[in-house]
């Protein structure tokens, strides 16, 4: 599955995690991955080949931004904090996501519509 997760969620829902899990605390790549990997109830299994790429995009975008410094056991890792245009940005994201589900919904349980 993980090699697919990709494939498997819609386009921008890995960054759109990101920036989620960035709006709660700065982090490392590998402390990404995990807390979205817990937060799943390890449904997701985020690659490297998929983070490292969504994190670049998120840099280039301005989106985040990265500092280099060293980790609890004394390694260097760049860690990753949300900027202000993040924040902004992850608000519209997760309001067209609700609506999408929404539409999704309605759609996939036709007799629940209130229509």
């Amino acid at each position: 599955m993980s090699e697919t997760l990709s494939r498997d969620l819609f386009p921008g829902a890995l960054e759109m995690m990101i920036l989620e899990s960035l709006r709660r605390q700065p982090a490392h790549g590998y402390a990404l991955v995990q807390h979205i990997q817990q937060r799943s109830n390890n449904l997701l299994h985020v690659e490297e080949g998929s983070l490292y790429p969504a994190l670049q995009r998120l840099l280039k975008a301005k989106l985040v931004k990265a500092e280099w410094g060293l980790s609890s056991t004394n390694r260097q890792v760049r860690t990753y904090q949300i900027t202000a245009l993040g924040l902004r940005h992850l608000e519209k994201q997760i309001s067209s996501f609700e609506r999408m589900f929404e539409g999704i919904t309605l759609v996939l349980n036709p007799g629940e519509s209130s229509a």
